[in-house]
């Protein structure tokens, strides 16, 4: 009798857990168990300040401590390989990955082979040949809008130890260049309401050379990448390279490629495609 696995879902940059509701649902009506993971300093573990409330005091805002500061993606992978060591006991296990997620993914898939019977890439940073700075300068990028976030940028990372972004702004330029980078395919409500559930804070670590996809520990998992073919922040050009790259890292066992449309948040609010996508895979 097959076993049916669990699916461990790990969140993005500034995401958290409470993003993957609606895919869980649909997950669990589809007879599928699924654990998000908040990773450290997010989700009911993050700081949020009363000066990110609104009226909003930007100028208190910019210098207030954060909680997030000084996690490292070490801490991440610890997190991901707790949940993961926990929900073995019960079967195969699906780590599934979205956006900067694909880092910490990446990092225990390293550590922890033995915990994963398949990595699920959705739109998801997979480092390869390069860092994931590196990727920013490559051709595939450059339609990238790199100004989208930093109009809502707020105070000096380099002081307050984190990235701090105020979601919560009424500035219709930085709005709509969130928009056009993220969510250009949901509507205004839609796309408010998702940034509602972004936390301001994220740490620093995004990790080095050493945290890129190793061979003889990552690449014996089987994996499978899904594709978002609308994707405005992480284009389809630099997922493809990252897929060429793994595949001839571990030609033996090269990425399950899939394509699911919409922008980089459109899975996560109209998420029955995905569902039925992962659902899939639970089979394999």
């Amino acid at each position: 009798m097959h076993t049916q696995p669990t699916f461990i879902l790990v969140h993005g940059a500034f995401a958290n857990s409470f993003s993957f509701a609606p895919l869980q649902a649909e997950l669990a009506l589809l007879g599928h168990r699924s654990v998000a993971v908040d990773l450290p300093g997010h989700g009911f573990e993050a700081t949020s300040p009363a000066s990110y409330q609104a009226p909003q005091d930007l100028d208190a805002l910019a210098t207030e401590p954060g909680g997030i500061k000084g996690v490292t993606l070490a801490d991440n992978a610890a997190r991901v390989i707790d949940v993961l060591e926990r929900a073995k006991r019960n079967g195969p296990t699906v780590l599934v990955a979205h956006s900067r997620g694909g880092i910490t993914t990446t990092a225990v898939a390293n550590a922890r082979p033995d915990l994963i019977d398949r990595i699920v890439y959705v739109s998801a940073w997979c480092p390869v040949e390069l860092e994931v700075g590196g990727y920013y300068a490559q051709p595939e990028m450059a339609d990238v809008d790199a100004g989208a976030l930093t109009g809502a940028l707020v105070g000096n990372p380099a002081e307050l130890g984190l990235l701090r972004f105020n979601f919560r702004t009424a500035d219709p330029t930085a709005l709509t260049l969130l928009k056009q980078a993220f969510a250009a395919d949901l509507t205004d409500d839609e796309f408010r309401t998702f940034l509602s559930t972004f936390q301001c804070d994220e740490n620093l670590d995004a990790g080095t050379a050493a945290d890129r996809v190793q061979a003889t520990t990552w690449g014996r998992i089987p994996r499978t990448y899904v594709r978002l073919a609308a994707d405005a922040s992480v284009p389809p050009a630099v997922q493809d390279r990252m897929i060429r790259e793994a595949d001839a890292l571990t030609p033996d066992n090269p990425f399950d490629v899939r394509t699911l449309a919409g922008s980089h948040l459109r899975w996560l609010v109209h998420p029955k495609p995905a569902a039925e996508l992962l659902a899939g895979l639970a089979a394999l």
